[in-house]
């Protein structure tokens, strides 16, 4: 019989991700995967939260797999961390949908703590098994945003809680695992390590002259490429620090461009964290060399990386970072900081480098090497697109996925036949 996945992703829907453009990791994650799941059998329904009063109850996402927009809280967008007040409201009425169905779930998949929350208030009320995937960890979180975290203090409290519960924990790269053991105490039986993917229709190598054809780069200059959301933590700050070194100590004459923001054309007032670069700029006499595109539909984003002479990602927090792979997808090197998942992904002097974070003068250092020795850079390339080919698509980590709904099915069933 065909499993019944109820896929938890409060606040991240995978319709987002249909337009391109308000998609972060969290929507694609959830929308690949689905639709990994659907072609391999599986009936998966998206429990995501209402916030539009127009939105229908149950919109048809591709074949088996539905999105069932849940109330809980106000029919508008809420910020992630005001959200688990509304909790309790969206596991009633999402268990009350539960019960109209013609046959119940075999197992929840829940995204997000909050989500977490959920899927352990279904499981105490219902016995539904359920597997986590927490895409961030709030002590992790917390140690390294102090108090510009702006989540609930009580958030590692819940985490510990979902992790007591779950009969299965998804860990997107070996220092999350770590994390888990490390300031959770997570049974390590519980645990998994399965990235996040990319999917090869959507990235692959095209030719440089075609791409910066197609995004507005001139056919000859250096281009640096910082893309992803527009916040601190990225440490872009550190980019353009290192691209004043660039041109100064290393005599490159080279461009950043930063791809990303809340609008289609760069805001700073949208976007307070535009400004704060641009000041950093002018500060360091790059300001005519750092370019701002404001954010760009998905369908876009492969033109950027293989528009790029080397992509650039030196956050000093990221739980795993999907941009690195999906740069070395389109055979681009990538020079990413020594974090979270970007170490892991990245294969320092193989598919690029690795470089301490809020460090310029070797991030500079390093983009000197890559920008002198374009044939270098092609060997980089060329690496990374194996190895995000060998490791990180879609498929892969449908294979791990299953493995681990298959594992918790089959306990749940020992559970049901020895009761």
């Amino acid at each position: 019989m065909v499993a019944r996945i109820a896929m938890i992703s409060e606040h991240a829907s995978p319709l987002a991700t249909i337009g391109g453009v308000d998609s972060g990791g969290q929507n694609v994650y959830v929308a690949r995967l689905a639709n990994q799941l659907a072609a391999r059998g599986y009936q998966v329904d998206v429990y995501t939260r209402r916030d539009k009063e127009t939105f229908p109850e149950v919109v048809k996402f591709i074949n088996r797999v539905r999105v069932v927009h849940v109330q809980a809280g106000p029919p508008r967008p809420v910020p992630k961390e005001e959200l688990l007040p509304f909790m309790d409201e969206f596991a009633q009425n999402m268990l009350a949908f539960c019960q109209r169905q013609r046959r119940p779930y075999d197992l929840a998949h829940a995204n997000f703590w909050t989500s977490g929350v959920v899927a352990a208030k279904l499981k105490s009320e219902t016995g539904l098994p359920f597997v986590v995937t927490f895409h961030a960890l709030g002590r992790v979180r917390r140690l390294h945003q102090g108090e510009a975290d702006r989540f609930p203090p009580s958030r590692p409290e819940h985490e510990e809680r979902i992790i007591a519960a779950a009969d299965g924990i998804i860990a997107e790269c070996p220092q999350d695992r770590e994390d888990l053991l490390r300031l959770y105490g997570a049974d390590p039986a519980k645990i998994r390590i399965i990235p996040c993917g990319f999917d090869s229709a959507e990235f692959w190598p095209i030719a440089r002259a075609l791409a910066r054809r197609e995004v507005g780069f001139a056919p000859n200059e250096r281009v640096v490429l910082q893309l992803g959301r527009l916040v601190p933590r990225k440490g872009i700050d550190n980019v353009v620090q290192a691209l004043a070194r660039l041109r100064r100590d290393h005599a490159i004459d080279a461009s950043l461009v930063i791809v990303g923001g809340e609008t289609d054309e760069p805001c700073p007032i949208a976007n307070p964290e535009i400004a704060r670069l641009q000041a950093i700029a002018q500060a360091q006499g790059v300001a005519e060399h750092v370019r701002f595109t404001g954010r760009r539909p998905r369908q876009m984003l492969r033109y950027y990386y293989n528009a790029a002479d080397v992509f650039v990602t030196t956050p000093w927090y990221e739980p795993f970072g999907i941009t690195p792979v999906e740069a070395m997808a389109c055979g681009t090197p990538v020079i990413g900081a020594t974090v979270g998942g970007i170490k892991s992904t990245v294969r320092h002097g193989r598919t690029g480098f690795l470089v301490p974070p809020r460090n310029p003068e070797a991030l500079a250092m390093r983009l000197a090497e890559v920008l002198r020795d374009p044939e270098l850079g092609r060997r980089f390339g060329e690496a990374g697109r194996e190895r995000a080919l060998r490791h990180f698509t879609w498929s892969h980590v449908a294979d791990g996925i299953e493995a681990v709904y298959s594992r918790v099915m089959a306990g749940e069933r020992r559970r049901v036949t020895a009761g």
